[in-house]
């Protein structure tokens, strides 16, 4: 089976995409106010959404920094760690 992969500018928006459905999320809590359970609901799911668009940004951000760092990490070998 092949595996599909996405496009460049859409992998590297998705983070993006994420934070800004968390924030359109979290503001639709805060205009949901008088809901109740479904603003808390909305807001939580806006909250997560938020935080994973957060991580996968500097997470992404700290694999290439790593990478640049060591050229070819494929180099490595277990004679180095001797």
């Amino acid at each position: 089976m092949e595996r599909r992969h996405l496009s460049r500018p859409v992998y590297e928006g998705l983070p993006w995409l994420y934070m800004a459905f968390g924030l359109a999320a979290l503001a639709g809590s805060y205009l949901l106010a008088a809901h109740g359970a479904l603003s808390h609901v909305v807001g939580l799911i806006g909250l997560v959404a938020l935080v994973y668009g957060i991580v996968v940004l500097l997470r992404r951000r700290d694999y290439r920094a790593l990478r640049s760092e060591y050229g070819n990490p494929d180099s490595f070998s277990d004679d180095e760690t001797k």
